[in-house]
C-alpha cells in the first residue's frame, strides 16, 4: 500500500486574502506549494475535467485520451494534485477514481481575491 503525504491547503488559505495583509513566511511557503501544483496546463485540464464530470469524479481511464498523454504521465499529474489536496483517490477494482475535494479551489481563489 502506498501512503501519500497530503499538503494542508487550508493552512495558508484560511488567512486573509493576499491583498489585505502580508503573508507570513509559512503561509507563503504553503501557498507557493499549492500554486506550484496548479502551475501546469495538464494539471489544470485534469482538474477541470474531473470538476465537470458527474459528481465531480472521474476514472483515470477517462482522463488519458482527453489529455493526449500517456497513462504514467497522467497518473503522475494526478498524484501531484492529490498530494496538494485538490483531489482524492479511491480504488475500485483495477481502476482508480479521482474526485475533486470540495472547496479546495475556492480556498485558493479566496487568498487571491481582491478585497471588497
Amino acid at each position: 500500500m502506498v501512503t501519500l503525504e497530503l499538503t494542508d491547503i487550508t493552512a495558508a488559505t484560511c488567512s486573509a486574502p493576499l491583498l489585505r495583509e502580508p503573508l507570513s513566511a509559512d503561509e507563503a511557503e504553503t501557498l507557493a506549494k499549492t500554486m506550484k501544483a496548479l502551475a501546469d496546463p495538464a494539471r489544470l485540464r485534469l482538474l477541470s475535467i474531473v470538476a465537470a464530470s458527474k459528481d465531480a469524479e472521474a476514472c483515470v481511464c477517462d482522463l488519458i485520451e482527453p489529455l493526449g498523454l500517456s497513462q504514467p504521465t497522467v497518473s503522475h499529474h494526478l498524484k501531484i494534485l492529490t498530494t496538494a489536496g485538490f483531489l482524492t483517490r479511491s480504488k475500485r477494482g483495477t481502476w482508480a477514481y479521482f474526485a475533486l475535494v470540495p472547496g479546495a479551489i475556492d480556498r485558493v481563489a479566496h487568498v487571491l481575491s481582491t478585497p471588497a
